[in-house]
């Protein structure tokens, strides 16, 4: 059968190689390739904006926003709206012709080769040839650096997006989004080049990390233990699901004394951990698990539903809650209701609030309460025991269980890994994997849970600064002497910008799980393999002793 798209950047890709026919997220051929062909226009707007950079001339206001925008609207699961992708698409080749003026006026030299999507508009374009953008290399391991630095870059602009919605960014990983995507157009970039580019995009990586944790803090303050409840009250609610912090706070201040009480969902977790939004009262706890129960868990809310970034699932017809979901920012799903912001960054939630108050309370699905909020500055905080603990012996490892959580029956294994564990190994967890054991009755070291979790997924930042500083308390030669292994999930590409993070402050011997990714070809992950000793998973018990002993 001839493929209508082909997409490989997610866990779950059709049978370890590709979608072809239709997304297993849901996503239809039409936005794969509507997708692709933004990527392109990407390509192009960033390609003649690095030039104008390196050349020191004035550009137009816009570019960074647009290209950490669209990047970040084709991560998996954030955008399944094909009239919203190709408004993107619109403002790209505007963007495009703008810089293209300027790059004429100073007589800049364009590369002599044409990207697909340099010159025209939407109607130049079929199917056909918007696929041609992923498999244009016919090198297999040309074609597998590139696509992993374009899943890094989705990831980093990720993090960038958040960060820049509380004021703060990193012009330098800025600038370093636009050559990486210039380098990637470039047909004729080399194995060497392109591998230096993929680590250089993890450093870069830690960068834009570290820029989103001071926004964080700094605006809400450092994170602190937290008990949140699981459980429901007796008012009407709002479910806030993602990872956008100043969308939550929005919401916290506009339903502050209207009677509804806002619940987060899934990634949004970690909300409860900041002072500055738990201060809030009518922030009640958190409901359900993972992204990928929301539809059963939707379905009992009872109340409306906003998504500030990705992990949609799309409804079917038969779902009651189709009706009452709003979706932010890079998000989008045809039917649902998008909230833009206005020229201040400001959203309005009047209509999700006065929708609230025709609603029943959430139905209660479960009860009692989760730890977290053990960022790095509380973890510094509990130093001096967790340190005696590991002199004495009390604490013999610990393991890094961060990433992404995901519907596949293989995913169990983590939920056993976490009940195999020694009664002496803590596990160190960071973005949605760690609803496999976040629940689990795991127990305490001398009063240090054993289960420490840092946040969302950009939170996986505190265990690389968690990893130097104990490199440094203990005096280690290199961070890979420490008692410390990393068995990381992943599903998305900000998981893959977190590997690519932590390969680039030089950690050998990740396993990745609970498959390898399709995008990386034989040649390359030989390379990883033998560069930094990446691997898969096995079997718990297999992997207990190899991490464990």
């Amino acid at each position: 059968m001839e493929n209508k798209m082909f997409c490989f950047q997610c866990q779950e890709t059709a049978k370890g190689v590709a979608c072809t026919i239709k997304g297993v997220c849901g996503k239809e051929a039409s936005t794969s390739n509507y997708m692709d062909l933004l990527l392109g226009v990407v390509r192009g707007v960033s390609t003649i904006e690095h030039l104008l950079r390196q050349n020191n001339i004035q550009s137009v206001e816009g570019v960074d926003s647009f290209v950490i925008d669209s990047l970040f609207s084709t991560i998996t699961n954030a955008n399944f709206d094909d009239a919203s992708i190709l408004r993107r698409v619109d403002k790209g080749v505007a963007l495009k012709k703008q810089l293209l003026a300027i790059a004429a006026q100073n007589n800049i030299q364009l590369p002599d080769y044409q990207e697909v999507t340099w010159g025209g508009e939407k109607a130049d374009y079929d199917a056909e040839s918007l696929r041609e953008n992923i498999l244009r290399n016919e090198n297999e391991d040309l074609r597998s650096l590139k696509e992993l630095t374009v899943l890094g870059l989705k990831g980093m602009a990720a993090y960038a997006e958040h960060a820049g919605r509380l004021g703060y960014a990193d012009q330098e990983v800025n600038n370093f989004i636009h050559k990486a995507l210039a380098t990637i157009a470039d047909p004729n970039a080399d194995m060497t080049t392109l591998l230096s580019l993929v680590l250089e995009t993890g450093s870069k990586g830690v960068s834009a990390m570290a820029v989103l944790d001071k926004a964080n803090t700094t605006s809400y303050g450092n994170p602190e233990i937290t008990k949140v409840n699981i459980g429901v009250g007796k008012n009407p609610g709002i479910l806030i699901s993602g990872h956008d912090l100043h969308d939550i706070e929005e919401l916290l201040k506009q339903t502050e004394g209207t009677g509804v009480d806002v619940y987060t969902h899934g990634e949004m977790l970690p909300a409860h951990y900041y002072p500055q939004l738990k201060k809030y009262k009518h922030l009640v706890g958190n409901y359900g698990n993972a992204w990928w129960k929301q539809r059963e868990e939707f379905a009992a809310f009872n109340g409306p539903i906003i998504f500030t970034t990705n992990c949609i699932v799309p409804p079917t017809a038969r779902d009651n809650y189709r009706d009452r979901v709003f979706t932010l920012n890079s998000t989008g799903f045809p039917g649902w209701k998008h909230i833009e912001a206005d020229e201040n960054g400001h959203k309005d939630f009047s209509e999700v609030i006065e929708l609230a108050k025709t609603c029943d309370a959430p139905t209660e699905i479960e009860t009692g309460e989760i730890v977290g909020g053990f960022a790095h500055n509380q973890v510094f905080a509990l130093a001096d025991k967790i340190v005696e603990a590991v002199k004495s012996g009390a604490i013999r490892k610990f393991v890094v269980m961060g990433g992404c959580d995901g519907r596949m029956k293989s995913r169990d294994y983590y939920t056993e890994f976490a009940k195999q564990l020694p009664q002496d190994v803590v596990i160190l967890t960071s973005g949605c994997a760690k609803f496999k054991y976040n629940k689990l009755n795991l127990g305490d070291i001398n009063g240090i849970p054993r289960v420490l979790d840092a946040g969302q997924c950009n939170d996986s930042y505190t265990w690389a600064v968690v990893a130097l500083k104990l490199k440094e308390i203990f005096g280690a030669a290199d961070i890979n002497d420490l008692p410390l292994a990393f068995n990381i999930a992943w599903y998305e590409q900000k998981a893959v910008i977190v590997l690519l993070a932590l390969l680039s402050l030089g950690v050998k011997n990740i396993h990745i799980g609970p498959t390898l990714p399709a995008f990386v070809s034989p040649a390359v992950l030989k390379v990883l393999v033998e560069q930094f000793g990446l691997g898969g998973i096995t079997t718990v018990e297999e992997d207990l002793q190899k991490m464990i002993g």
